[in-house]
């Protein structure tokens, strides 16, 4: 799954010279969870996060009055409070290795640039969920299975085989690879008749260590 298919393309950006006042309108206003800060060239040099907004307001129990306040948010800059040269990533990137940095470095979103680290896009955590429900096809319901099965070349044709024989439709297919030299497998069906579907359940779990056959209404 490419980023370039998932990001928001649709960006809204600030200037290192965007005062804090406009930077909290904006994302209010666009529901926003952070904004990329670029120069005049379109090139990413800072990320703001919400939580960067928050930290530089003013407390509510501040005793600075309305205009104190004003002034200070008009004149605290973006390249006050941005999170300079972040970590970004490519259009042709996976969503998978952008979910692996995220994760690694405990952020909710990547700006996403050109070779010439011109912003293009955003990729946020809601748009990784995006891509998990997509290819998990959860969505549509149906059979979700979990097996575990030894990790050696042409183990899951005898799987395939079996689903094929009792008219199985796949929807979707994962696995992670486990240290004792098994792999765990996740597959999702669409829904079956009762006879099948038993018969097929039965003929799995005389092959693999089956974890769990859950059924599923469409969400």
């Amino acid at each position: 799954m490419l980023i370039q298919d998932w990001m928001t393309s649709e960006v809204v950006s600030v200037t290192p010279d965007t005062s804090l006042l406009k930077i909290g309108k904006l994302m209010r206003d666009n529901s926003l969870r952070r904004v990329a800060v670029v120069d005049s060239e379109n090139r990413v040099v800072g990320i703001i996060s919400d939580r960067d907004v928050r930290d530089a307001s003013p407390s509510k129990a501040t005793t600075l009055d309305m205009y104190e306040m004003h002034y200070l948010l008009a004149e605290l800059k973006a390249k006050n409070i941005m999170t300079a040269k972040p970590i970004t990533v490519k259009p042709s990137e996976s969503v998978e290795r952008a979910a692996m940095l995220m994760l690694d470095h405990k952020i909710g979103g990547l700006p996403v640039v050109d070779d010439d680290n011109r912003l293009v896009g955003i990729l946020s955590d809601q748009d990784v969920f995006k891509t998990l429900v997509n290819i998990t096809g959860v969505r549509e319901g149906g059979i979700q299975v979990g097996f575990e099965i030894v990790n050696e070349p042409g183990a899951m044709k005898p799987v395939f085989d079996m689903l094929r024989e009792h008219g199985a439709r796949v929807l979707s297919i994962l696995s992670a690879n486990n240290q004792a030299g098994t792999r765990q497998m996740f597959l999702r069906l669409r829904n079956m008749e009762a006879q099948p579907e038993a018969a097929l359940k039965q003929a799995l779990a005389a092959y693999v260590n089956l974890l769990y056959w859950q059924d599923s209404d469409p969400a």
